[in-house]
């Protein structure tokens, strides 16, 4: 499977994956997933928000045991980072079948549309949709980088966008969620292979848009100028200077008009995605940054407009249930993270956890990102044991 996996929507230049919401490469890794759902005899589904399931047993009879995670990529990311959730949950059930086992609830394996929120610029939108946290309205004005609305590319990609919406009565037949997720981080690093979840932190993605006023490059005197780039700038080494230990913050993306070479920028859009251990904290950093990049546009002639386009709580996964997997799985580490999941957003629904496999490096959202062989085994060897733990019993 994950040789299988491996070439899709990978850039020969670069040799990170771009496998973006309804893509080429993101309708490969679809059509992936449903022939091996569709080769263990299990019952394919494309629910209303383009998130694909695989169910083993009767979908109607609640309880159901879910797992899985997600398929895409950000710009140029890792093979692991949502991939090794689906891979490991089609070989833990293999495992699980291999050995006999009789499931008592039924089984379903996922693969949660546009994780990533590369193209149209908000994380999680197939699970947002699901729990109706992102609504039909909300996502129907969500644009990519050409202008291309998100209804349009579900539409050209044959899915109908008119049924998108929250999706309760399908998250009513689940009785628990676990997302095996390679670790984004080093805290395994030198311990265990595999730990538990305990919480994720809150964490958002803000849009600065700095106006200023387009001239020439080598005619406008310096003290004529209105540079939202300097703004810009000073923004992005504000952000750097603000986040402390507890918090990060983070410009990854910039957009320029007109972004010509010998031309002062008439417009820089910037978007900032940050994280803190804690709400207040969080929310004091988001607060820092843009106080200095409003002072700083006044001393430009630049203004400054602020808007949150996505934002996700803290997540404190499901205690019982959580314990229940660190205990089954002898006392194995319990992990806070900073990134988000879809199982993070399903835990307001249903009763959510996450394990983790351990990254070597820490690298992640990167192509340098890794999983040893014997420790991506010994992730599916410790999911079968918790679906083989819930399901069967």
């Amino acid at each position: 499977m994950w040789a299988e996996l491996l070439p899709v929507g990978r850039s020969a230049a670069s040799g990170g994956y771009r496998r973006h919401a309804w893509n080429s490469a993101d309708a490969e890794c679809r059509a992936w997933f449903r022939e091996q759902a569709e080769g263990r005899g299990l019952a394919y589904e494309l629910d209303r928000n383009g998130n694909q399931w695989a169910w083993l047993g009767d979908p109607q009879a609640g309880g159901a045991v879910v797992t899985g995670s997600h398929l895409d990529s950000v710009p140029d990311g890792g093979a692991y980072d949502g991939p090794l959730g689906v891979v490991s949950s089609f070989a833990a059930l293999d495992e699980l079948r291999g050995r006999g086992v009789e499931f008592d609830k039924p089984l379903a394996i996922v693969n949660f549309g546009d994780e990533e929120g590369a193209r149209f610029g908000v994380a999680c939108i197939g699970s947002r949709l699901a729990t109706g946290v992102l609504s039909r309205e909300q996502a129907y004005e969500l644009r990519d980088a050409d202008g291309t609305r998100l209804p349009d590319a579900m539409e050209r990609a044959g899915y109908d966008p008119a049924a998108i919406g929250a999706d309760h009565e399908r998250l009513s037949r689940i009785g628990a969620f676990v997302e095996l997720h390679v670790e984004q981080g080093r805290y395994l690093a030198d311990d265990q292979p595999v730990g538990v979840a305990g919480a994720i932190w809150p964490h958002g993605r803000w849009r600065f848009d700095f106006h200023g006023e387009a001239n020439h490059a080598g005619t406008t005197r310096i003290e004529d100028r209105r540079d939202p780039m300097l703004t810009y700038a000073e923004t992005v080494l504000a952000a750097r200077g603000s986040a402390t230990a507890g918090a990060l913050a983070t410009f990854g993306k910039v957009a320029v008009e007109p972004n010509g070479t010998n031309a002062i920028a008439s417009l820089v859009r910037g978007w900032l995605d940050s994280r803190a251990a804690d709400e207040a904290t969080l929310g004091r950093l988001v607060g820092e940054i843009e106080r200095a990049a409003r002072e700083r546009g006044e001393r430009d002639g630049v203004r400054v407009e602020l808007t949150r386009e996505s934002f996700t709580p803290v997540v404190d996964f499901d205690g019982p249930l959580r314990d229940r997997l660190a205990g089954l799985l002898g006392g194995v580490p319990v992990l806070p993270t900073g990134a988000g999941h879809d199982a993070g957003i399903l835990a307001s629904a249903v009763p959510t956890a996450m394990l983790f496999v351990r990254n070597p490096s820490g690298v992640s959202h990167s192509p340098a990102e890794y999983a040893e062989q014997a420790d991506c085994l010994a992730g599916v060897a410790a999911l079968a044991h918790v679906l083989e733990d819930l399901a069967c019993h």
